[in-house]
């Protein structure tokens, strides 16, 4: 019998660092729906007494996440919304328990609509407001990307100058790989 690979990848890797803050009931943000694949992992964690916020400006996505959502029957605790993430302030209201984003752009979609420094930022930002004391951010960011490199930048600027009193910050990368490949950040608020 083969063992199941212990390290992953960066998007699974965040999954077991979020299910580690996430409980029943908890509130949840995934900041970039995307397929629907952590929108789905945060309903399950967060049960039918959780909700679970999701955004994405491409109606293709949501409607992917909404398919997956509901096959799993998951979808009661979901709100699924048609809106850029730097606006996710105006839908959520905290404390939040975990939020997550998958930045670049829609696997198997169009490849010119991306995540964007401007915006990500801004959601960022406004995340780590939500964030509940001991509340996670996962970051996966793919640089290899036309513009993900300059928004990798940005978004690494941003979280090394957050106070070291107010959160803890942590980059895991896969060393051994091409310098491109997706990596980790994790942000957990102290207080």
């Amino acid at each position: 019998m083969s063992k199941a690979r212990i390290l992953g990848t960066a998007v699974t890797i965040s999954q077991r660092f979020v299910a580690q803050a996430l409980g029943e009931g908890d509130i949840a943000v995934d900041a970039t729906a995307g397929n629907g694949n952590d929108t789905l992992f945060l309903a399950r964690t967060v049960g039918p007494q959780g909700q679970v916020y999701a955004f994405d400006i491409q109606e293709d996505a949501l409607d992917k996440t909404r398919r997956r959502l509901a096959e799993a029957g998951e979808l009661l605790q979901t709100r699924l919304i048609k809106d850029g993430h730097e606006n996710l302030a105006q839908y959520v209201q905290g404390p939040v328990a975990a939020i997550m984003f998958n930045l670049g752009y829609l696997p198997r979609g169009n490849h010119e609509i991306i995540t964007r420094p401007e915006t990500t930022c801004r959601a960022i930002e406004a995340g780590l407001e939500l964030l509940g004391p001991r509340g996670i951010m996962s970051i996966v960011v793919y640089s290899g990307h036309p513009g993900g490199d300059r928004e990798a930048a940005e978004v690494e600027s941003m979280v090394q100058k957050l106070d070291q009193t107010r959160f803890s910050v942590l980059r895991m990368d896969f060393v051994n790989r091409k310098h491109n490949s997706p990596y980790l950040i994790l942000v957990e608020k102290e207080n």
